[in-house]
């Protein structure tokens, strides 16, 4: 990634890597918040498959609307952000998923239709802020290091991942858990429960793109677009045959991780792992996001010293060993060993990412766009297994992420020694 390191941030009192420091913290805000907004999905799959009576295909349009606007906007977003910049990209970002999270009250009152509706709206908006974020993150410091600095922000989206299970299950799951029980409430009713939620958090979004708006922020500028180098100017950027390659490791990773959560609260109530109720295997699913952002911490230190892609590969090889044991198990054993996956997730997407914008130069905006519209993967992927849990079953519809991380298996042998030559630096 030398020509990305190579990029000057403007106004000039930020060329120091020192003073990189308050624009990662703003920037690891955002990474909190759609890492947040895109885990309440694991929460409101269930709820919203069983007030809509529901099987698991029907069930997954949720995170394919979800996961779907990444292919269908990222394109658009990254030509918004090259015309109105980096900083204004994030903004109009945030605006728009707020205005995703306000459309949950109609839906609530609308039907599932409106539901994807607003999913839909609120993943645009954490599209355009992907595309402004990731590459921003990986020319703030050393080249060497930036698949450890995109980690440690991925570590904050780990965290809002992993509260969000949790309060999802308090705020949401358990409101419906009465009306069971006393055959009371309406469906709509239980629908209802999404609103206050979601209207705070259109309120914290609107809340932190005036934040964003009003903080002086250095501009990204490419040396190569000032009239420096330029080797890659008039060459296809799906020439480079590692940002292809990262690409469908991206599609696949993102598929994997976000099939796992979507199914786990119904994997954890199945009578042959755990027999939980929803509202208490929330719980656990944050314990699957929660052990992401603890690998990532650690990540960001050993990938300082272990080469990405050997790191991506080892994290590969486990986390398809985990998923055999939890399908060809039961009981505890299972149902920790799906867990465990989130642990070994933990470095993969920001690693991937890193390793497939390597060397693009002036094409880092537009690798950065192809790899958002790779984050598909996360609409496709959970389909596929929603369409064999209902044929065979869901313990063995885990195959189908297990197969997304034999590829990542591949990615990390191959680009093992990537990263052998470039200089260490600091963050």
């Amino acid at each position: 990634m030398e020509h990305v390191a190579s990029a000057a941030l403007r106004p000039h009192d930020h060329a120091e890597r020192g003073s990189n420091t308050v624009p990662l913290v703003i920037i690891t805000l955002l990474f909190f918040m759609w890492g947040l907004l895109t885990s309440l999905n694991d929460v409101l799959i269930p709820h919203l498959k069983s007030i809509y009576t529901l099987n698991y295909v029907q069930a997954m349009l949720v995170q394919f609307c979800f996961f779907g606007a990444y292919f269908i906007v990222s394109l658009p977003a990254g030509m918004l952000i090259k015309r109105i910049g980096y900083q204004r990209g994030a903004v109009s970002g945030l605006v728009l998923a707020a205005g995703g999270c306000a459309l949950f009250y109609p839906a609530s009152m609308n039907g599932y239709a409106l539901f994807l509706l607003a999913f839909f709206v609120l993943a645009s908006g954490i599209t355009i802020l992907q595309v402004a974020a990731n590459p921003y993150v990986t020319v703030l410091g050393a080249p060497a290091t930036a698949s450890s600095r995109l980690t440690l922000t991925q570590a904050f989206n780990s965290l809002g991942t992993t509260i969000a299970p949790a309060l999802g299950g308090m705020l949401i799951l358990s409101e419906g858990a009465p009306a069971v029980a006393n055959l009371v409430k309406t469906k709509a009713e239980e629908a209802a429960a999404v609103q206050g939620p979601y209207l705070a958090l259109a309120a914290a979004l609107l809340a932190l793109a005036i934040l964003f708006a009003l903080v002086r922020l250095p501009k990204i500028v490419h040396a190569d677009e000032e009239g420096g180098v330029a080797a890659t100017v008039g060459k296809s950027v799906l020439a480079h045959r590692h940002l292809v390659l990262g690409a469908i490791g991206i599609f696949v990773y993102v598929g994997g991780e976000v099939s796992i959560g979507s199914f786990l609260i119904n994997f954890l109530g199945d009578a042959n792992v755990a027999s939980l109720p929803a509202s208490t295997a929330a719980h656990y699913v944050s314990y699957y996001w929660g052990g992401a952002m603890i690998g990532r911490f650690i990540g960001f230190g050993v990938m300082r010293y272990v080469s990405p892609g050997k790191a991506l590969a080892f994290n590969s090889a486990a986390s398809i060993v985990l998923i055999l044991t939890a399908i060809f198990g039961s009981g505890p054993l299972a149902m920790w060993s799906i867990i465990a996956v989130g642990l070994f997730n933990s470095i993969m997407f920001p690693t991937i990412f890193s390793m497939a914008l390597h060397k693009l130069g002036k094409q880092t905006g537009q690798g950065s766009g192809i790899l958002c519209m790779a984050i598909v993967g996360g609409a496709l992927v959970p389909f596929a297994q929603g369409l064999l849990a209902d044929t065979i079953g869901l313990q063995w519809s885990f195959f189908v992420p297990a197969a997304c991380y034999t590829f990542i298996l591949y990615f990390g042998v191959k680009y093992a020694g990537m990263y052998a030559t470039a200089e260490k630096g600091s963050v």
